[in-house]
């Protein structure tokens, strides 16, 4: 049949119309509809069609998501409609109601701004056989009729108007716009300008809509007999496939699905994962792509595809080529670098090996975690750091149940994922201060993780699917060792760095930190020159660190300084930083360390004491004053130091009589001890010995050797105590000054390790009793000669 001629006639007496687009809906002659206009140039458009003729070309869109380009994306054919009413919304917005007129070409867009005008033409319908029209008419009313009443959506109202309509081509607009078909079907109805044609094409989608409404009630009917409350969601699963296989919308047709499968198969998962992801896909295929349940289920499986399953980077097991690598990024720390070693050697002979779970405890600044990145590139793995500090959620570790909203894996799994291998070096940092409160216990959660007997079965909350962590290398780091739990402490293997003493730290600052903050400031080694002498006093008297952090910053800020002297001054010759002229860039000495007692003195002895700064000369002072027998302490001190000082204090009252000390200083005298730096919190348990000697010095009325320290714990028998710290003390001592030294006995073979630059012209004297250390301290000794005279009561037997 030849195409009807188009009769160009304008819609409003003139061939220019504003045109507004519209989404989701196709406009009808003689059909009111509402639209919601949003956009700033349709609320203009229709604000100026009111003032004038009232008259807008209605267009829908092909592609709802272009909003950019309107030109391209309009159907051709639309319907000029007449504006009723408009209502203005709290939001902004503006709800219009517009009555179709009649139907309308898009010849072309001549305006965009303020808002798009149109030049259009009118399409006029053509009418075909009177009888073909009249039995498709008849066709059409009776599938709607069986559609109204299958349907409990449509009203029942619109019979009797559907009923009432003789014009064949008002029947084929009302019923179109009536029914929830495609916008693309209702399109071609309303392009349709032939009304034989169109009553063909309306006739054969009622038809497919009235099987796919009867298939909904079969489908209805099946299933509605065993239907529960939790059968529920398999019922509309199965309706959805029914639906699906009928309209010949099977997984296959969802491009999506198919690439997750793909992927799925080539993958090395195992079988527990497999089954899990498989399951996962299944329940997809069931679920429109636009419900919330579709999202869930494709963010799990893009998690769970995107590990790393059996990737795993090559490690390097040249153990010269490891050494060589440690050595030159790290001074000294050699138990560290031996530990390393000899896994890297254990690895190369057993490719089964377990990894081990070392962590390093030392105080800030001594190159932990640096140390972390080297061992990495020693053993050829990727690094990835994951801080610890001050997390109190568990689910941090493991997880959230992917049922929660929002939920993720556990930033173990996230940084396995990041990271792209199975087997990669992790640096747990600040291990120690894992938080603990009534939202979880992260530190139970990382038994699972760190435990090498269990690691291999992790379980992540999200994933619900075990993942091998065994090849996994983690690191942990701590400033101190006893605020670790346990139960956590047992799986970690510890590994002391004590901190840098003054000649370690010149080496550091010459090999490293000088040449990086020299490049750091834009300089070359011909600007700038530290001599070894400016580098041990600013370690000396501007930090105060075990580590090497605040160094580097004073060396920074040098440098800073002389590199804007350049910039100001290109002329200016080679800066050489020495002992004259240091206090020109760092100012005057920051660190004002306690000074030592030059003379013998009555009530002062000369401790030794292990900070986070490294070790320190602690002097602790003792006085009798006329009181009641009470004591006083005063330095801030911790819980174990104040034990410390009752234990001494007991011990000297229970042996008065061994010392020949008068009863009445105990009843009729308060002891006040101070610990110097008083603004410093000061605990730890090394300082018993120094104040048994102190308190002692001042209820005796002896002077104590000031050219002796001491340090150690004592018990209520008089037994001495090992400690720890024993390379920083022994290092702070000779920076004082003092070359001999007491130390309980069980630490003799600390001081093995400390350097020989440090041991050389010192003297140790290694103590198991506080008898032992009379002699030492106190010129002559203290004991009385009536000790043989001794009671022989079993009282005095005991002590």
């Amino acid at each position: 049949m030849p195409s009807p001629k188009k009769k160009r006639k304008s819609p409003d007496g003139s061939d220019q119309i504003k045109l507004l687009a519209i989404d989701g809906n196709v406009p009808f002659p003689n059909i009111i509809f509402p639209v919601v206009v949003r956009e700033e140039r349709h609320l203009q458009l229709i604000q100026e069609a009111i003032t004038s003729d009232r008259i807008v070309g209605v267009f829908a869109r092909k592609n709802p998501d272009d909003l950019l380009d309107e030109s391209n994306d309009l159907f051709e054919v639309g319907v000029a409609c007449l504006i009723l009413k408009m209502f203005q919304s709290p939001d902004g917005s503006m709800r219009v109601l517009l009555r179709g007129l009649h139907r309308i070409t898009l010849d072309k867009i001549i305006k965009e701004e303020p808002y798009p005008v149109a030049r259009v033409h009118s399409l006029v319908e053509t009418a075909g056989d009177s009888l073909k029209t009249e039995a498709l008419t008849r066709a059409i009313a009776d599938l709607f009729q069986q559609i109204l009443a299958l349907s409990p959506v449509l009203p029942e109202e619109i019979q009797e108007i559907v009923f009432s309509i003789e014009d064949p081509s008002k029947l084929s607009d009302l019923v179109t716009s009536a029914l929830n078909l495609k916008v693309s079907e209702k399109q071609q109805i309303l392009e349709e300008n032939r009304i034989t044609e169109r009553l063909t094409i309306l006739v054969r989608l009622l038809k497919k809509e009235l099987k796919l409404i009867e298939l909904n009630a079969k489908i209805h009917d099946r299933v509605s007999s065993s239907l529960n409350q939790t059968q529920r969601e398999y019922y509309l699963r199965e309706q959805m496939k029914a639906i699906q296989n009928e309209l010949g919308e099977d997984e296959e047709s969802n491009p999506e699905l198919l690439e997750i499968h793909r992927k799925m198969d080539s993958l090395p998962l195992s079988q527990e994962a497999r089954d899990a992801a498989e399951k996962e896909l299944e329940r997809l295929k069931l679920m429109h792509p636009s419900s919330s349940e579709y999202s869930v289920g494709r963010n799990y499986l893009d998690w769970l595809l995107s590990l790393p399953w059996g990737k795993k980077t090559d490690a390097l097991l040249e153990l010269k080529k490891a050494a060589a690598i440690l050595d030159k990024d790290h001074y000294g720390l050699e138990d560290v670098k031996n530990r390393i070693l000899e896994f890297l050697a254990v690895l190369s002979l057993n490719k089964e090996a377990k990894s081990p779970i070392l962590c390093f405890v030392g105080p800030p600044g001594v190159g932990k975690t640096s140390l972390g990145q080297s061992i990495a590139r020693a053993m050829g793995r990727k690094f990835i750091r994951f801080s610890l500090g001050g997390m109190h959620d568990e689910a941090e570790i493991r997880g959230h149940r992917k049922t929660y909203i929002g939920a993720m894996p556990g930033r173990i799994i996230q940084y396995i994922r990041k990271i792209g291998v199975k087997n990669p070096l992790i640096m747990l940092d600040e291990v120690d201060k894992v938080g603990q409160d009534f939202r979880g216990d992260p530190s139970s959660a990382l038994l699972e993780v760190l435990d090498p007997e269990q690691n291999f079965d992790f379980r992540d909350n999200y994933l619900e699917v075990s993942f091998d962590l065994s090849n996994v290398f983690f690191i942990a780091t701590a400033n101190q060792e006893f605020t670790i739990p346990d139960a956590l402490l047992d799986r970690m293997e510890i590994i002391h760095l004590p901190g840098y003493i003054t000649p370690e730290k010149i080496q550091i600052a010459k090999r490293f930190l000088v040449p990086r903050q020299v490049k750091s400031a834009g300089l070359k080694s011909a600007h700038i020159r530290f001599t070894a002498k400016a580098l041990e006093n600013i370690i000396e008297n501007y930090t105060m660190e075990a580590g090497v952090r605040k160094l580097e910053q004073h060396i920074s800020q040098i440098c800073r300084k002389v590199a804007r002297k350049i910039a100001e001054e290109p002329e200016t010759p080679r800066v050489n930083i020495s002992t004259r002229n240091l206090e020109t860039y760092l100012g005057p000495p920051r660190v004002f360390k306690e000074e030592v007692p030059h003379r013998d003195m009555m009530g002062v002895a000369v401790g030794l004491a292990y900070t986070e700064s490294g070790g320190d000369v602690l002097p602790v002072e003792a006085t009798l004053m006329k009181g009641t027998g009470s004591q006083k302490m005063t330095g801030q001190l911790g819980d174990v130091m104040k034990e410390s000082v009752s234990t001494a204090i007991s011990f000297l009252r229970a042996n008065a009589d061994v010392y020949g000390i008068k009863t009445n200083r105990f009843l009729d005298y308060d002891i006040h001890l101070h610990f110097p730096a008083a603004a410093i919190p000061k605990d730890g348990p090394s300082a018993g010995v120094t104040v048994t000697t102190a308190v002692l010095s001042v209820l005796l009325q002896k002077k104590i050797r000031h050219d002796v320290a001491m340090t150690g714990e004592i018990s209520l028998r008089g037994r001495i105590l090992p400690v720890g710290g024993i390379r920083e003390k022994v290092t702070a001592a000779r920076r004082a000054g003092i070359r001999q030294v007491i130390l309980p006995a069980a630490n003799k073979g600390d001081v093995v390790r400390v350097p020989d630059e440090v041991k050389n012209g010192m003297t140790f004297f290694y103590v198991s009793r506080y008898e032992d250390i009379e002699s030492l301290v106190f010129h002559g000794g203290i004991r009385k000669v009536k000790k043989a005279k001794n009671k022989t009561s079993k009282e005095q037997k005991e002590r």
